[in-house]
């Protein structure tokens, strides 16, 4: 992506998600021209069984996966919150993974600047 010059627009953004399963789950999907800027991104498990759960990076929409958090452990009936500051470009997406069924709950807000008009 070529350094923005022109004019764009800059949103704050919310996603709400659940995941039951363990598929992964695109919780900011990237796209052309789009810089995005995670805030927060709050983890609830609304189950009684702990659970872990992997947090990464999947750059420019590839099978390379960028770890930002590893098997991480996740107690029944609790909450994780990752409030990092992470820059996302184009296509790269910010990607939820369960390690087992579950019942948690996410919700993400970042900046999704847009340079496509």
């Amino acid at each position: 992506m070529a350094i923005p010059s022109g004019f764009g627009t800059e949103t704050l953004k919310t996603g709400y998600f659940t995941v039951t399963g363990t598929s992964e789950e695109k919780i900011i999907n990237g796209s052309k021209e789009h810089i995005y800027t995670l805030l927060s991104c709050t983890i609830c498990n609304t189950a009684a069984a702990d659970k872990t759960f992997d947090l990464f990076i999947a750059k420019n929409g590839g099978s390379t996966d960028y770890e930002i958090l590893s098997d991480t452990e996740l107690g029944g009936n609790k909450t994780f919150i990752f409030n990092d500051r992470l820059v996302l470009q184009e296509k790269d997406h910010l990607v939820f993974k369960a390690n087992a069924s579950c019942d948690i709950d996410i919700v993400v807000s970042y900046i999704d600047q847009d340079w496509s008009t």
